[in-house]
């Protein structure tokens, strides 16, 4: 089973920049999403991505903020985090799906990674 593995996790200010990675061998899916859950509340959609183009799609509270990439020439996909908050502390996953279809559901995404850790001091 292909499973994606992240990265990049970390320990940051408020205000500070991360960026997380999300390596998938083989270009597995066709479509990609960055999930967050913070103790306590409800997985959540960040940011979606699909290998065949169209305009990522964002949740509300990051829009304008984070901003998701494929690398180019690689298998990776990229979670460029901006002007964090103490409230995007969570754990960060990414999953993957066949579909090229973007998706906020977390439900249709059936390859899970591990997921890492972000936190954000005030």
């Amino acid at each position: 089973q292909v499973q994606p593995v992240e990265s990049g996790g970390g320990l940051v200010q408020a205000g500070d920049s991360l960026r997380l990675s999300c390596a998938v061998s083989g270009r597995a899916f066709g479509s990609l999403g960055w999930f967050r859950q913070a103790p306590g509340k409800e997985r959540e959609l960040v940011a979606a991505i699909s290998w065949a183009g169209g305009s990522p799609i964002y949740g509300d509270s990051v829009r304008g903020r984070f901003t998701i990439s494929i690398e180019e020439n690689s298998d990776t996909v990229s979670l460029q985090m901006n002007s964090l908050k103490p409230e995007d502390t969570a754990v960060y996953y990414c999953a993957g799906r066949s579909a090229t279809v973007m998706t906020r559901s977390r439900s249709q995404y059936r390859h899970w990674g591990q997921g890492t850790q972000v936190t954000v001091s005030s």
